[in-house]
C-alpha cells in the first residue's frame, strides 16, 4: 500500500500545534456532533474515576516506594512519583476510554476527511471488530513496553528517572493512538502504522506530548479525545499534501 507521508513536514512540530488549534473549533461542528457526545460521556466517567482514586491513593502508594534512607529527599520526590504516577494511570485510562470509544473515533476521523475536502455523501470507515482489533493489538504493544518503565519506576533511586521516560513513552503512545483511527480509514494496519509515524517522529511525539499534557488537566481532558482524533486527522491531512 503506498500511503503519502511527507517526512519533511513531519520534522516539523510546529504542524503539531497548528493541528491541534484547528481541531478544537471543529469540536462542535454539526456533522461531528453525533460522533463526539459519546465519547465525551465515556470520557466523564472513566477521567472521573481517575480522580477519585488518585485523590484517595495516590500520596499512600508514593510513601510506600520512597526507603527510609531516601526520606530527606521528600520535597524532591514527591513530585516526580506525582508526575509519574498520574502520567502512567491517565495514560491507562485513556487507552480503556479509547477502547471503548473506538468505533466512533474511526466515524469521526472519517467524516473529519470529508469536511476537509469538502465531500458528501457516505462516509468510509474500518469495521467495528476490525478497529477494535486493532486498538488491542494496539494496547499489548504498549504494554509490553510500559513493563520495563514500570520495573524502573519502583527501584530506589533509578525511579528518578521514571518520569522521564512515562512522557516520551506516553507522548508516543497518545500519537499511536490518536493517529490510528484516520490511517485506519486509509487502510493501513497496525504494523505500516508504526512505520508511518516514526517517519514523522518529531512531529508526532510533539502532537502526542501536548495531547498527554492536555489529558492531565481536569474538565479538559474529557474533551481532549475526540479533539485529539479531529487534530490528528488534520495532521494527517497535511502531511498527505
Amino acid at each position: 500500500m503506498n500511503i503519502v507521508f511527507n517526512k519533511k513536514a513531519g520534522a516539523n512540530p510546529l504542524l503539531a500545534v497548528q493541528s491541534l488549534a484547528q481541531g478544537v473549533p471543529l469540536l462542535g461542528h454539526k456533522k461531528l456532533r453525533k460522533y463526539v457526545l459519546i465519547p465525551i460521556a465515556v470520557n466523564l466517567i472513566l477521567f472521573s474515576s481517575m480522580l477519585y482514586l488518585g485523590y484517595h491513593y495516590v500520596g499512600v502508594l508514593i510513601a510506600q516506594f520512597i526507603p527510609a534512607w531516601l526520606q530527606w529527599l521528600d520535597w524532591l520526590i514527591y513530585p516526580l512519583f506525582f508526575i509519574g504516577f498520574f502520567v502512567a494511570g491517565f495514560f491507562t485510562f485513556t487507552l480503556m476510554a479509547n477502547l471503548i470509544a473506538s468505533p466512533f473515533y474511526g466515524g469521526l476521523a472519517a467524516k473529519t476527511q470529508h469536511i476537509l475536502n469538502d465531500q458528501a455523501g457516505e462516509i468510509q470507515e474500518q469495521a467495528v471488530f476490525s478497529v477494535l482489533g486493532s486498538e488491542l493489538k494496539r494496547i499489548v504493544y504498549l504494554i509490553s513496553r510500559a513493563i520495563p518503565i514500570v520495573i524502573i519506576s519502583i527501584i530506589p533511586g533509578v525511579n528518578l528517572i521514571a518520569p522521564v521516560l512515562w512522557g516520551v513513552f506516553g507522548a508516543w503512545g497518545i500519537s499511536m493512538e490518536y493517529f490510528a483511527y484516520t490511517l485506519e480509514n486509509e487502510g493501513a494496519l497496525f504494523a505500516e502504522q508504526r512505520q508511518l509515524l516514526k517517519m514523522a517522529r518529531i512531529g508526532t511525539l510533539s502532537f502526542g506530548g501536548m495531547v498527554l499534557f492536555a489529558l492531565m488537566v481536569p474538565v479538559l481532558n474529557i474533551v481532549i479525545p475526540p479533539i485529539a482524533v479531529i487534530s490528528a486527522t488534520i495532521y494527517r491531512h497535511k502531511l498527505a499534501s
